[in-house]
């Protein structure tokens, strides 16, 4: 049953957001990682401060923290010293670059899954239109 169109633009951001990540999740379930999880590792393939890796994630330093434990816990992602004792670096670990390389098939699978659902005209559309937000927002809030 399709859902009542609301004029809320967050409520159907986030509402395809969620149902956009099912799909990517549910793929990706295969290795181990949901999407989240999974752009962590992309993120972190080169070592950077966790504030560095929240602002390019977009998200809170706590909700990093919150959405690194596990995998600092299964040794995909590791603390490395930095110059800067007072700085958290993390980096991807050997076990986190082969968990990240066997993600990656599933993951373009379900790239390809939404592709095909939208199609590459609303496709582009859609990625301008998000982009265009997204820079609008960070000069709005200075970041």
């Amino acid at each position: 049953m399709p859902a009542p169109h609301s004029p809320c633009t967050c409520f159907r951001l986030r509402r395809a957001a969620r149902l956009v990540s099912q799909i990517y999740d549910h793929a990706l379930a295969g290795a181990g990682l949901n999407v989240n999880q999974y752009s962590l590792l992309r993120h972190a393939r080169t070592p950077q401060s966790l504030g560095t890796l929240a602002a390019s994630l977009g998200m809170d330093r706590t909700t990093l923290s919150r959405n690194l434990q596990p995998l600092l816990r299964d040794g995909l992602v590791a603390e490395v010293r930095d110059e800067d004792p007072r700085r958290r670096v993390l980096a991807l670990t050997a076990a986190g670059r082969q968990r990240l390389a066997r993600a990656r098939p599933l993951w373009q699978r379900a790239q390809r899954r939404i592709d095909a659902l939208l199609g590459s005209g609303p496709l582009g559309q859609l990625h301008a239109a998000l982009d265009a937000l997204d820079d609008a927002l960070a000069k709005e809030t200075g970041e």
